[in-house]
């Protein structure tokens, strides 16, 4: 049967080989293929800034964010709304035609950089010949969106640096070559194998960015302790990773008797001092972005998605779900900004007022802050434990929660790890092991949540920093092991940097990713160690051989 559709950039794609009738993640065929040609536009418009750029010619700031923002629109679990993506691509071709004029020699541009469309029917007649399965040869395809999903999950990193009016026309310049090179059919395995290493060279200064956007911003995360239950107020809850929106909405929820409360990869948030000064923002409701269908309809209020990990809404509280940025939803209201950045939240704050509170559905607290500028202050302490033996390794299990039953293997895991090792996370993998009373090493705790998947540079931080104080010339050679667990793109481009970091041995979970080639999973075996996982048992075994 002829596919209506492929996609397999997330783990959960269908068998894990792709979804080809139906997104696992909600999206529809025809959504599938807009998506497909969105990304192929944007990829010619690319083709096209890259050779301006190799004129001499500038290449304007909204150009590189509207390149950004077409990508992260594209991340799975962002946005559901055809209508977005029709838009999207005809601004894409207004904007690449306006720019051809420009060009001095046309010859050596792509197909994708000249092709132009004036009706919907054009563009459904191409978004049906341009999608993944277009390339045929496998090892090709492979790393072709292996880089492209790189850059997707890089564009998320310089999308909410933007928002702080942080920038980079090196990364942006970087992104728009990549992508322009996934259409040149003249550049072998090798050479593509060189551009996916370069991305994790470029997604390392992406992090760093959006690192020094947040902290310049909010201040350094503090060791935190988060309520996990509920006041008697009404509340709005925000969920995503954009914390200039949580700026915005706590800012205009002031006194107005609302209570503002985080969602899964949002509970970083508490961890900054800038935000600690609003006493109606509250707590962390709820678990991981998969779980949201029964918790948004237990919070009760209204909630704002940010940016990716939407769950399509269940009915019930589908006029409660209010998005914004790359996020969308067909049927939801979406909240636009304005010239000056501005968004205006009043239409989730009029609806607050008029619902009950939150249910609640947990007590207790739990506790993170631990980015890199804290464990650093920590770091004589850390050392000196590693150096007594009190700590014998360190895990990073950071990365993405599921709905897949296999990854409950993270959860015992944890459970499972000896008592004189530390858990380094970031991400909504944590929600696998973060209530749990796992302990603490002499007053250091077992887990030490960095923040969120965007916050993964601490990580390698924190072990350039230890492998600095032990004086190693290689950072395999530290105490660290690392068993991550994957959902999405800003998983691939974090994978991408460890890679071009020099860390090998990394554990993927909780399978491999199913657009990796027999041939490009076996080049990252051979020369990363990358490998998959196991029993709890056994993978507990090998890491502490």
């Amino acid at each position: 049967m002829e596919n209506k559709m492929f996609c397999y950039q997330c783990q959960e794609t269908a068998g894990c080989k792709g979804c080809t009738t139906f997104g696992v993640c909600g999206k529809s065929p025809d959504l599938a293929r807009m998506q497909d040609l969105l990304v192929y536009v944007t990829k010619g418009l690319s083709a096209v800034t890259t050779a301006l750029r190799a004129q001499g010619e500038t290449v304007s700031a909204d150009i590189n964010h509207y390149i950004t923002i077409n990508l992260f629109t594209t991340i799975t679990n962002a946005n559901f709304d055809n209508e977005v993506f029709y838009q999207r691509v005809f601004e894409t071709l207004r904007i690449k035609n306006k720019l051809l004029d420009k060009i001095s020699d046309k010859n050596n541009l792509p197909e994708a950089a000249l092709w132009n469309a004036s009706t919907r029917e054009e563009l459904d007649e191409k978004s049906v010949t341009v999608g993944v399965l277009s390339t045929k040869d496998e090892d090709i395809r492979s790393l072709r969106e292996l880089i492209t999903y790189g850059l997707k999950g890089l564009a998320a990193y310089m999308k909410h640096a933007n928002e702080l009016n942080y920038d980079s026309e090196e990364i942006n310049a970087f992104m728009q070559k990549a992508l322009a090179s996934t259409l040149d059919d003249n550049l072998t395995v090798d050479e593509l194998i060189a551009l996916t290493l370069e991305t994790g060279k470029v997604g390392v200064d992406g992090m760093a960015l959006l690192d020094s956007a947040n902290t310049g911003t909010y201040g350094n995360p503090e060791i935190t302790k988060v309520n996990i239950g509920v006041r008697n107020r009404p509340g709005i809850l925000i969920s995503g990773h954009d914390l200039r929106d949580l700026e915005q909405l706590l800012e205009q929820t002031k006194d107005t008797g609302i209570d503002v409360y985080t969602h899964s990869e949002m509970l970083p948030a508490h961890y900054y001092p800038a935000f600690k000064k609003y006493d109606h923002f509250v707590g962390n409701y709820g678990n991981a972005w998969w779980k949201q269908k029964e918790e948004f309809e237990s919070f009760n209020g209204p909630i704002l998605m940010t940016t990716n990990c939407v769950v399509p809404p269940a009915p019930s509280y589908k006029h409660r779900l209010f998005t914004t940025g790359a996020a969308g939803v067909p049927g939801c209201v979406h909240i636009e900004r304005d010239e000056n950045g501005y968004k205006d939240f009043s239409p989730i704050i009029e609806m607050a007022k008029t619902c009950q509170p939150p249910k609640e559905i947990e007590k207790g607290e739990i506790i993170g802050g631990f980015a890199h500028a804290q464990v650093f202050a920590l770091a004589d302490k850390v050392v000196e434990a590693v150096k007594s033996g009190a700590i014998r390794k360190f895990f990073v299990m950071a990365g993405c929660d599921g709905r897949q039953k296999a990854r409950n293997y993270y959860t015992e895991f944890a459970k499972a790890l000896p008592k004189d090792t530390v858990i380094l996370t970031a991400g909504c993998a944590k929600y696998k092991y973060n209530k749990l009373n796992l302990g603490d090493i002499n007053g250091i705790p077992r887990v030490l949540d960095a923040g969120q998947c965007n916050d993964s540079y601490s990580l390698a931080l924190i072990a350039l920093k230890l492998k600095e104080a032990f004086e190693l010339t290689d950072i395999n050679e530290l105490p660290i092991a690392f068993n991550i667990a994957w959902y999405e793109q800003k998983a691939v481009i974090v994978l991408l940097s460890l890679l071009y970091l020099g860390v090998k041995n990394i554990h993927l979970g909780p399978t491999l990713p199913a657009f990796l080639s027999p041939n490009v999973a076996k080049v990252l075996v051979e020369n990363f160690g990358i490998a998959g996982i196991g029993t709890v048992e056994d993978d507990i075994k090998l890491f502490l051989e």
